[in-house]
């Protein structure tokens, strides 16, 4: 991939990676808010991050350049932005009401429906064709799952440190979820690669072996078998409370999944490539 091409894509790779993390651990809170016992100071805490992490998503999004190797629609670029702001108010308001104590099913469905709103728009911005703004979303919707999971689910096994008497159902919940998504990731990577996803258009596999298949396979092995087997790991050490090693695993996860968000998102903002 030209260095041309990374220098333009890395404002668009911020976006992903803030908006992933905010909009992600949102989705943990509220998880977490209505179907596990995790605590209200645990929860709180992720939902403020998550606010203070879609307000510097927002203000990412404010100073976009030019998209590099997709097409982009500045037509959605408002709408976006001001879905990214009323997301960042509704999770404000949520981490306010789990702090008073409430469990606020209605602000926290508002919340993901705006934050889901977000990736779609994004999708109408920069998918290009039907196919592409489909395609698009659900590459947009597995980052966010896996990075803003993984995120959450390392706070929570922190949090065990200070509230030894928690039962290990949250983290072991949340560990699972992560396992899943990054298994649907792995099923993604191949499908994107077999019909050739992206708007460079490459025949079925072409990119393993293309100008940019250093950074396709590293996406392949570092960023989802490897989290694969350590978030299998993380559920394993939880499940027999040992905290401090699932702990330590996730903060490996958290390396892999991020690095995995940020190749993703330069190859397709970079060379056009869907993996």
């Amino acid at each position: 991939m030209p260095a041309e091409r990374i220098g333009e894509s890395l404002a668009y790779i911020n976006w992903t990676v803030l908006t992933a993390l905010s909009v992600g651990s949102f989705g943990a809170v509220a998880l977490g808010r209505l179907r596990t016992e995790a605590t209200r100071g645990y929860l709180a805490f992720t939902g403020f991050a998550a606010a203070a992490l879609g307000a510097l998503a927002y203000l990412s999004d404010t100073s976009l350049p030019a998209a590099g190797a997709v097409i982009s629609d500045p037509a959605w670029d408002p709408i976006r932005r001001i879905v990214l702001l009323a997301f960042v108010i509704l999770a404000v308001a949520y981490a306010v009401a789990i702090v008073r104590g409430r469990r606020a099913p209605a602000l926290a469905t508002a919340g993901l429906v705006a934050g889901g709103a977000v990736l779609v728009l994004a999708g109408l911005s920069w998918g290009g064709g039907t196919v592409g703004i489909v395609s698009l979303v659900v590459q947009l919707g597995a980052l966010t799952a896996a990075l803003g999971g993984v995120w959450a689910s390392m706070i929570l096994g922190h949090w065990y440190l200070v509230t030894p008497k928690l039962g290990e159902r949250p983290l072991v919940l949340f560990a699972r979820a992560l396992a899943v998504v990054v298994a649907v990731q792995l099923g993604l990577f191949v499908v994107w690669l077999a019909i050739g996803a992206g708007p460079s258009g490459q025949p079925g596999f072409a990119a393993l072996v293309g100008s940019s298949a250093l950074f396709v396979w590293l996406r392949l092995i570092v960023g989802l078998a490897f989290p694969l087997v350590i978030s299998w790991a993380a559920i394993q050490t939880a499940r027999t409370r040992s905290m401090e090693s699932a702990t330590g695993l996730l903060y490996i996860d958290v390396a892999a999944i991020a690095a995995s968000t940020i190749v993703a998102a330069g190859l397709y903002f970079g060379a056009g490539l869907l993996v």
